[in-house]
């Protein structure tokens, strides 16, 4: 291929390496120029043009890319017509995508000029996706690097449809556990399974312990289950350990156990009967990325998962920084107990009143909301900061003299999640964790707030506390300051109710023996029923 600047008057049948404007005619990249192109060029002064212009034994970029698109694509894959040396492949179906690697490495070490990207392999790709993209970086390529590519290339990469259709899930039980936690994971997991089709076909509830975890495994099998998971209420420590156990149990084998992939290290594969079985990690109560997601859609696909397919996944394995991992890399351990401080938030217009600003009404003497504050302050939380917001004046005149930080969030009718950001933004950068308190909850104590602070444990993963009476949980929550950066961006009228259940790994729960962190006087009968109580 010839290439370089021409005279206008030898560059007929050349084809245009830059665009080149003209007046009223633009010479885009690619135009083969012809007399009306060159004609037009010189009425604007151009006299010359840089050009390509092919050589016999020359093959086209867009030929050449046609070609080899057809050459590598498996199974699954459509290719879109070549274009500017470019011939796209997209999924035709939903699934995994399966590369050779290797081959792919082959085929790009052949010519500079000659290039072939795809997608990371084992990708769960959805029905129309672009997969891979051959490019040819000349406008064209001698015959003998074409014919090069060609012999290198084969079927290198192809879309293994999703194949398994129904999916068991087995939860255990232990004491602590809420149900409510087992219902957002089963919530998550038919979210995941959704791009395969897939359903829940059984979902089992059976204690901790091997021998119901054993017949509950089987039990989802007789159902026709052809992938089991289970979500221990204990994350798997050894092979030993329950879920391990009850697969052997049942006559299955264990694959893999432990994977280089964070989140996901403690993920465990094996099969009954044939049957896939894989044991969950924690993470895979998330709906955030983690290593469960990498081997599950595999599985979907019935594409076989091996101890070296999944050692082999360390590479890329760090997934995130993980805000509950008990030793961050970024963020320094407290070694010493977690200097909370506490928000209460006294911002909204408590509609359900129907009327009076239920904060402000008066209870034993004084407003529901002085009864939250004095409360805090009679902790060791400090700073106190109250969010305000509705009837900001009355609020500041109850709270005048006390010894508390006032923030005011204009935004207060967009919902609770502002109110919630411009609490953490008023704290001081060096603490370590915060009590989210309500103002209208008056008979939280002082004891509760320091037993919850005292909770914290950093150094084992303990960064959310919550107080608990029987399987119900209740309010105030005091938040590691590692969730200050997920509390802060919450939207509209949205609590951090939910992030617990995302991250259940980080909850220590503190058991209660009376309902003060339940009881909230938000109605004006939960007002009248506070009334009729004696003063703490």
């Amino acid at each position: 291929m010839k290439f370089g600047p021409v005279p206008l008057n030898e560059a007929e049948g050349g084809i245009a390496v830059h665009s080149v404007r003209a007046k009223e005619l633009l010479v885009r990249k690619g135009t083969r120029i012809g007399q009306p192109e060159i004609e037009v060029l010189k009425r604007a002064g151009i006299h010359e043009i840089v050009i390509a212009r092919l050589e016999p034994g020359d093959v086209s970029e867009d030929e050449a890319a046609a070609s080899l698109a057809k050459k590598v694509s498996g199974p699954g894959v459509r290719i879109e017509r070549a274009f500017t040396g470019r011939a796209n492949l997209h999924a035709k179906t939903a699934g995994v995508l399966v590369i050779d690697r290797e081959a792919v490495d082959r085929l790009n070490r052949i010519d500079e000029a000659v290039t072939f990207a795809t997608l990371p392999e084992f990708r769960a790709v959805r029905e129309g996706e672009m997969i891979g993209t051959v490019k040819i970086i000349p406008f064209a390529v001698p015959r003998n690097v074409h014919e090069a590519a060609l012999a290198a290339a084969g079927k290198m990469l192809h879309v293994v449809p999703y194949s398994i259709k129904r999916v068991g899930i087995v939860s255990t039980l232990m004491p602590g556990l809420a149900p409510k936690v087992i219902e957002k994971t089963v919530r998550v997991t038919q979210a995941r399974l959704a791009p395969s089709a897939a359903k829940v076909s059984a979902e089992l509830r059976v204690p901790h312990e091997t021998d119901a975890l054993k017949d509950a495994i089987g039990e989802a099998i007789q159902n026709k289950s052809e992938l089991v998971i289970v979500f221990g209420a204990s994350a798997i420590a050894d092979r030993r350990d329950v879920i391990p156990a009850a697969i052997e149990a049942a006559g299955g084998k264990i694959e893999h156990f432990g994977m280089p992939v964070d989140p996901g290290n403690l993920m465990l594969i094996g099969s009954v009967g044939g049957v896939p079985v894989i044991g969950a990690p924690g993470c895979a109560r998330s709906p955030k990325e983690n290593g469960f997601d990498w081997l599950l859609t595999r599985m979907l696909a019935k594409l076989p998962v091996t101890r070296g397919d999944v050692t082999a996944l360390g590479v890329g394995g760090l997934l995130m920084e993980i805000v509950t991992r008990p030793q961050p890399r970024e963020i320094p351990v407290e070694e010493s107990a977690p200097r909370a401080a506490a928000i209460i938030l006294a911002a909204g217009r408590g509609t359900r009143m129907g009327g009076p600003n239920k904060l402000l009404e008066p209870l034993h003497g004084k407003a529901v909301l002085r009864h939250a504050v004095d409360a805090v302050l009679g902790s060791s939380a400090r700073p106190v900061v109250v969010v305000t917001g509705h009837e900001r004046e009355r609020i500041e005149v109850v709270l005048e003299g006390l010894d508390v930080k006032l923030v005011h969030n204009p935004d207060y009718a967009e919902g609770l999640a502002g109110s919630l950001k411009a609490g953490i933004s008023a704290l001081p950068a060096e603490t370590d964790a915060a009590a989210i308190l309500l103002g209208d909850m008056p008979e939280v104590s002082s004891g509760l707030i320091d037993k919850l602070a005292g909770a914290l444990d950093p150094s084992r993963g303990a960064l959310i506390a919550v107080p608990v009476l029987g399987d119900k949980r209740g309010n105030p929550v005091v938040w590691s300051r590692r969730f200050f950066d997920e509390l802060s961006k919450l939207e509209g009228d949205t609590g951090a109710r939910h992030l617990i259940g995302q991250h259940t790994e980080a909850v220590v729960e503190v058991p209660v023996s009376d309902d003060a962190a339940f009881l909230d006087v938000d109605t004006p009968e939960a007002l009248a029923a506070a009334r009729m109580k004696k003063t703490a």
